[in-house]
């Protein structure tokens, strides 16, 4: 089924104790992944109560005046956690800064593994309790919804179905919240989210606050993609489709400026960066290779590809 623009899939079928319906999703997933690299996901994990918990815990943390939230920007980890203020971040190969202000959360750890991950620690926001355990519980159930889709590509790709199941757990994911101010006169050249491809193995977002997302298909025209509130958008990142040889498309996408006459709204976005530990290795899958498609990309690992790209889009010198 189409979804103004890209596939609609239902977790449940995946988590269902019917084959049939399992085997359904993966093709489902698999075949939009391979087309346009986007779906929108019903049957998730996150409650309505939690997101709009955390929603309007985001839009109290935002609202506090700058110099408190400055307090929370943290110097030299690449704005890897905490605040990260208005322009400072801009889309690869673009020079003006995103229209945009954002907060990171990071990796959960318990305390006997921290010594074995070189994270930074979660930051702590005193002035809005919610924001804090509501971040905590949406990355974790984004990351437990995002596990999932990983297995049924796992499936999709012909591999064993856990493969990246030792991958992402403990992974160095993020969960972004953004504020796009109102604009306030006419834009030079900055749009809210510069056309870019996320750096990770998959995003999930969601739905309620995709409005101004935009996905590059194929021929080369932008659609809206539009999700129902129930529903997040996952796509495909640079990782999954440089380890599966661009089988996998990662699709540049954009967050256009709204109508003239919704410039003096803010909007909000929560997106979730599915990254795997630093280690991994993403060398292009031996199963992804063949006489028509030759390998495309050089052997690396996730932590060097993060480093090059965080400096590309300005987070880190």
């Amino acid at each position: 089924m189409k979804n103004k623009g890209i596939p609609s899939v239902d977790l449940t079928d995946f988590i269902s104790n019917d084959p049939e319906k399992k085997q359904k999703f993966v093709n489902e997933i698999g075949r939009a992944y391979e087309d346009i690299g986007f779906v929108a996901l019903k049957g998730h994990f996150l409650s309505d109560q939690l997101v709009d918990t955390l929603y309007k815990s985001v839009k109290e943390f935002f609202s506090l005046p700058v110099e408190t939230k400055e307090k929370y920007e943290i110097e030299g980890i690449g704005g890897q956690r905490g605040y990260t203020s208005f322009g400072k971040e801009h889309a690869k190969d673009k020079p003006e800064g995103d229209l945009k202000e954002f907060w990171h959360f990071g990796q959960y750890l318990d305390e006997s593994e921290k010594a074995n991950f070189d994270y930074p620690e979660n930051i702590e926001v005193s002035e809005v309790p919610d924001f804090n355990s509501a971040g905590k519980e949406a990355y974790q159930q984004l990351e437990k919804t995002g596990i999932y889709v990983l297995r049924a590509l796992a499936l999709y790709l012909g591999l064993d179905e856990f493969y990246f199941d030792n991958k992402v757990i403990n992974g160095n994911s993020i969960l972004r919240a953004i504020h796009y101010p109102p604009i306030l006169e006419e834009p030079k050249g900055a749009v809210r989210a510069g056309a870019h491809g996320d750096i990770n193995l998959i995003t999930l977002l969601m739905g309620a606050s995709a409005s101004g997302l935009q996905v590059l298909r194929k021929d080369g025209v932008w659609v809206d993609a539009i999700a129902e509130p129930d529903e997040l958008v996952i796509n495909v990142g640079d990782m999954l489709s440089r380890h599966t040889n661009n089988k996998l498309k990662s699709t540049i996408h954009q967050v256009v400026n709204p109508p003239k006459e919704e410039w003096g709204k803010p909007r909000f976005s929560i997106p979730f960066f599915m990254h795997p530990v630093s280690e991994m290795e993403l060398n292009v899958l031996e199963n992804c290779i063949d006489e028509e498609n030759p390998k495309q990309f050089d052997d690396i690992t996730a932590g060097e590809f993060l480093t090059q790209r965080l400096r590309e889009i300005g987070l880190i010198k």
